[in-house]
């Protein structure tokens, strides 16, 4: 059971969040949920049918990053690219709707909004259908992004990087993210891609998955060693990550071990998850990085910041969509034993 001390220690870092002003970076998405019901088999094939009840959308990708910070400060903002096409003004309106500055989002004719339906029955995933363009964009979209981050990092605290690889971040807008940072001694936080191979040195924190830490490390994957601390081959890539992308923390989350925080000079540190019951993980790793910065802009250790990121990911997995916390929900999170 957690002190009083931790308790309201984890509380006021919450109570924080409300004067942060954060920056989301990268690839922006559009979340189409199709809800239905099933009652038979296709005849033409052996698949099923879904009739559909209703449909929704959310903000994804780096947008959904944004999102999940907007919950918590109404100092929220988010840059990177959207289609000019009924997509993509759907995705700014819903994005403006909830109050994020979207004035370093471009809007380009030639790249269309990437767009990921999920078909969802009785509670569960049908099937997912991607629509999205990925290769690196034109130049002139990359020094107009770097044009727009020179002119909001004098009113920011953070930056937090979503790379989900298709194409906005290349290697000359990450080392300009990176330069600018620290040239402003800003936070910057990373939620990296495992197929893009980008470098992020000198960021604040990186926060893959365990997938994407072995990947990124150039090992090969093992089986979860329980405790965690004594698993040995996902230390060893946390170490040659740290040393080669020049990271102050690492944050890897493990689904339902809970997440493995590394510090420079300090021993591994795991918390274990919060999640009573799992009925979406979509978006949870969005929740994490977001939670996380917002710790670490509040003055919060990192692993404060990283069991205040673990508690708000335990509570987005009890939901059923694109979901989000609140801010009375982390609170009450915090307060419980």
């Amino acid at each position: 059971m957690q002190s009083s001390c931790e308790t309201s220690s984890l509380q006021a870092l919450v109570a924080q969040f409300a004067t942060q002003r954060i920056l989301a970076i990268g690839d922006l998405m559009l979340d189409e949920f199709i809800w239905g019901r099933v009652s038979r088999i296709s005849p033409e094939a052996p698949v099923p049918v879904v009739e559909v009840t209703g449909e929704s959308y959310y903000p994804g990708g780096a947008a959904n990053v944004a999102r999940n910070v907007r919950e918590f400060t109404p100092a929220a903002s988010v840059m990177g690219i959207a289609g000019a096409d009924d997509h993509g003004r759907r995705l700014l309106g819903l994005l403006a709707a909830s109050g994020i500055d979207t004035s370093a989002v471009q809007q380009d004719p030639a790249v269309p909004t990437t767009v990921k339906t999920r078909i969802v029955a009785r509670h569960q995933q049908v099937v997912r259908v991607d629509r999205e363009r990925k290769g690196p964009l034109p130049a002139a979209l990359t020094e107009t992004a770097m044009r727009l981050l020179d002119e909001a990092i004098g009113q920011i605290d953070a930056i937090v990087v979503a790379d989900y690889g298709k194409g906005f971040l290349t290697q000359p807008l990450a080392d300009y993210i990176c330069h600018a940072a620290h040239a402003q001694n800003k936070i910057l936080t990373v939620d990296p891609h495992p197929h893009t191979s980008l470098r992020w040195c000198g960021a604040t924190a990186v926060k893959p998955n365990r997938m994407e830490a072995f990947l990124a490390a150039g090992l090969p994957p093992s089986d979860p060693v329980d405790p965690v601390l004594a698993d040995a081959p996902l230390l060893q890539a946390g170490r040659r990550l740290m040393d080669a992308w020049e990271t102050g923390s690492l944050l890897i989350t493990l689904g339902e071990q809970g997440m493995l925080l590394l510090e420079r000079g300090a021993p591994p540190y795991h918390t274990p998850t919060r999640a009573k019951e799992v009925f979406d993980v979509s978006g949870a790793g969005d929740t994490a990085i977001a939670v996380f910065t917002l710790g670490l802009a509040a003055g919060a250790t990192p692993i404060q910041a990283a069991e205040l990121a673990n508690r708000a990911s335990g509570i987005v997995v009890g939901k059923l969509g694109t979901a989000t916390a609140t801010a009375a929900e982390l609170q009450a999170e915090c307060a419980a034993p």
